[in-house]
This record gives C-alpha cells, structure tokens and sequence, in this order.
C-alpha cells in the first residue's frame, strides 16, 4: 500500500502504482490538515472576505467580487469554461497520473478544499476510471488549466472517461462504477485546475521509459560494437576515472560486463588502431544522458510533492497568498532537457547502424543483405532511422524559451511545460524505434560474424530479440519486425538479461 501525504511520493512508488497496481490511500494526518485548511475558506466566505478564487473572478477578472450565493456556481463555471482541450487524449496512464498527483498534492493541505474531493479522485483511481483528457491546449501557466479542467468535470458527472474499455459520457462512467459526483463548493474548481500535474504526469511516463530505453541503448551498443569487432581498450575503467563523471563510469563498466568473454571484440592494434566515436565514446554519450535523467528524476519527485495551486493558504487561514506555484518553468527546463538526452541516444545510435550497412565503413556485406542487389537489405530501415532522427531534432528545439501573454496580459510570461514533455515522450517514442533499427542490425551482423562468439551476455540479448525478429534470409517487410522490436525493448519479461544497478530500480 502507498500512503499519499503530500510529502513523500517516489518515482520508486509510482512505478509499483502503475506497473504493479498496488494500491494506494490517503494519509490520515494530511486528511486533518486538508479538514483545517477547509475551514478558513469556510471562514472567509461568511465573512465576505475578498480572496482571490474564492470571492473573485479569475485571472484578469480577480477585480470582480462574487457573492457568497454565487460561489458554487463560480466554481463550476470555471471547469466548464476552462475545459478547452484540444486533439487526440493522453493515454490513460498519464490521466491515472494526472488524478494521482492531483489528489497528493491537495494532501498537503494548503488548498482549502473538502477531504471529500480527494475522495473522490482516489475513488476514480482505484475503480479505474480515467478522465477523458486532451493533449493541447495547456500554456503551463496558470498551471494545466485546460487539461486539469477536462480531468475536474468528470468529478463533477460531466465530460468523458474511459471506464472498462470504454469511452463514456463522464456521468455514466461515475454511475457504472458506482462513484457519487461531487457538487463543487468554494476554492474547490480552482484548487482542482491550478497545477503541473499535466506536464508532471506525462514528464513522469516520459522519464521512466527513458530510463528503460537507456538500458537498452548500453546493451545494445555493446552487440554493436562486437558485431564491428570494435576494440575494447577504450572502455578501460581507468580511462573513465580520469574524467570522474559517475554516469560515464556506470557506463562503460556496463559495456565491459557486457563483452566480457567475447570472441569477437579486439585490442588496440589488431585490426585498427581506434574506432569512430560511435563506438570508442559510448560511455562518454551515453553517460551524459545518464546525468541528465537524474536531474530531470530530482526535478519530477519534487514536483509531485508540490503544493502547485493558487492562492494557498497558511498558519489556519491567516495567512492566504496568492503566488505563482502553478508557474511550470522547472518542469519545462527538464523537459527540454530530457529531449537532448534521448535525441543524443537515437542520434549516435543511427551512427552505429550506420557504420553496419555500410560496406564502406565494415567488412560487412553491403546493408547487411543476404543477397547484396539483388535484395536490399537493411537499406531502409537505416533511411527510417535516419528520419526519426531528424524529426527528433526538430521536437528537441526547446519550448520553454516560448512565451506568449494570455488573460489580457495579465498572465504575461507562460512556461509551456506541458508541449515540451509531450515532445520529450514524442522523442523517447523515436529513440526506441531507433534503438530497435540498431538491433535489428546487430542481430543481423551478428550472424554474418558468428553467434557462438558472441559474450555470454550479450548472446543473451541477441537470443532474446531473436524471438521477436527472425533472422533475415531474403526480403521482407521490415516494419512489423521494427515494431515488435520497439515493443519488445518495453517488456518486463527478460530484466533478467539487463545489466548495471539501474536495473534493478526498474518496475517494468
């Protein structure tokens, strides 16, 4: 059981939350202060206090005071009016997130909300109903606004929810899962929508298949580099010391273990004096993505223990400021930078495959073609990889340095935190599909050089993809194969044949 507090949520439970259902409750001590926090808005209300979100209009029309008799029908304006998603929506996992980090960070009790509201989205996460949410349409600033509108109206009996397989007008999903709607009452519609949880949850997805992918790309690399016979001595654990980043080391210590044994790896000089830096600089690469997900980790676990709404309300009610918390420019910092990362693994990656259907770059038949012109080979899928690459470059260009003003300029600086993590996992999507180009390929030399003399380890990888893509002996379509592979990198079945002290932190 995963006990939400408002504090202490992991990327560790989160894994376990999604990929293992375990389930999850409310912790009884932040309920209190969720009860305490209730009752000044309660207060301010009576007395005819003017707070903003409580007794005002919203963003340019927090001038306009709204009577204590039209405080539930402000609220729920607001979500109607605000549901303004836009396009294909978000998967149910990132909308299983999105209700998750929702209800954690109202557990820190500084939203003025009733405890019945975070009832209610635990409710929808343990009956497996998922709101209906749009993917565009989000500023990040004033926090998800249109997306979390979308996630808001399905508390209320309104908007669509996937529930079983099905998509349902939101009321009949409630209904057949037995949930009561809940009638908004002051603070509630604001404190519901004011937040990151939109760009965190996608940014949270985003993240953990890149740290799978990661793995992937080392493993990878390493039956690349044997199927070019490249030369190990540059993965020398003293080489990497020198430098002293940790992630580097990680690295190339993983690509040692991996070619541990092998029969097709070389020394300085036996063939070739150094290989491209394809292969000689996998650990230098690859380890500096590897610093980048642990800052973007750090970056998302405070995020999701953060109180992102606005205004907040401190010491019982005697102090309520109205800040900027549901600003999204951290999350889109490490958004962007999580693109750079993945770009980088896809882009270096494309350059091994490269140099293996190449016959000018190896001693490897032209496209790795069993039957060179006759049959083309890995010609194409290099030309896809190539193109994943490049769109990736586009995608990578960073949105958080665009900024355009909203609400009659009140809201005159946004951080755009929600497009630059749907591009990070548009990115992380590609990356994959690269990486499984990579091993289609290097399965593929692997033949022409000898499975037999393959590392122990890395035999175990290629046996593994050589499940889900036969070797190629004549011409095929070659999409299906790069398609189970790309799923294939994602299944939890064979963490086994994974190797380095991440792994073991991996769920699925």
């Amino acid at each position: 059981m995963v006990t939400l507090t408002g504090n202490t949520l992991s990327m560790e439970e989160i894994k376990r939350i999604l990929h293992e259902n375990e389930p999850i409750e409310a912790c009884p001590v932040s309920m209190k202060k969720v009860a305490d926090s209730r009752k000044a808005v309660e207060e301010i209300v009576a007395a005819g206090k003017v707070v903003y979100g409580i007794t005002t209009g919203f963003g340019k029309f927090s001038d306009v005071f709204i009577s204590r008799d039209d405080v539930e029908t402000l609220q729920i304006n607001l979500i109607r009016s605000h549901a303004c998603g836009i396009g294909e929506p978000f998967p149910e996992t990132i909308s299983r997130l999105m209700l998750i980090l929702r209800a954690n960070a109202l557990l820190k009790g500084l939203s003025g909300i009733r405890p019945v509201v975070i009832e209610r989205l635990l409710e929808l996460v343990e009956k497996s109903v998922h709101p209906v949410v749009p993917q565009q349409g989000s500023l990040g600033a004033s926090g998800d606004l249109a997306p979390l509108s979308h996630l808001a109206l399905v508390l209320v009996g309104e908007g669509e929810a996937y529930y079983k397989g099905e998509r349902l007008p939101g009321q009949e999903a409630l209904k057949r899962a037995g949930i009561e709607p809940v009638v908004l009452t002051a603070k509630e519609g604001l404190a519901l929508i004011n937040g990151t949880q939109a760009m965190t949850a996608q940014g949270i997805a985003a993240y953990l298949e890149a740290e799978r992918i990661g793995l992937m790309a080392d493993a990878i690399a390493a039956l690349t580099t044997e199927s070019l016979r490249g030369i190990t001595d540059a993965f020398d654990e003293v080489v990497h010391l020198a430098r002293g980043y940790k992630e580097q080391v990680e690295v190339a210590e993983r690509l040692r273990a991996y070619l541990e044994d092998s029969q097709l790896t070389t020394k300085q000089g036996e063939i070739r004096v150094q290989d491209a830096y394809s292969l000689r600089c996998i650990p230098q690469v690859h380890g500096a993505s590897w610093q980048v997900l642990g800052y973007v980790k750090e970056k998302l676990e405070i995020e999701m223990n953060a109180a992102t709404d606005n205004p907040l309300i401190f010491d019982d009610g005697k102090k309520i400021i109205s800040g900027g918390n549901f600003h999204g420019q951290p999350i889109a910092f490490a958004m962007d930078f999580l693109k750079l990362a993945a770009a980088e693994w896809a882009n270096i990656s494309e350059r091994r495959i490269e140099r293996m259907v190449n016959p000018q770059l190896s001693d490897l038949p032209g496209f790795l073609s069993p039957n060179p012109g006759l049959e083309s080979g890995a010609m194409i899928m290099q030309y896809a990889a190539a193109s994943l690459v490049s769109e990736n470059k586009t995608l990578a260009h960073p949105a958080s340095v665009d900024s355009i003003p909203s609400s009659a300029n009140q809201e005159d600086h946004v951080s755009m935190g929600t497009i630059a993590s749907r591009h990070a996992a548009q990115i992380i999507a590609n990356a994959r599909r690269v990486l499984a180009v990579e091993l289609i390929c290097a399965m593929q030399a692997a033949d022409y050089r000898g499975p037999e003399k393959l590392a122990p380890k890395t035999k175990k990888v290629y046996e593994h993809g050589r499940i889900v893509c036969p070797t190629i002996q004549c011409d095929r379509m070659f999409h299906r194969d790069m398609e189970a592979v790309a799923s294939w990198i994602l299944d939890p079945s064979w963490n086994d044949i994974l190797i380095g002290t991440k792994t073991q932190k991996l769920a699925h």
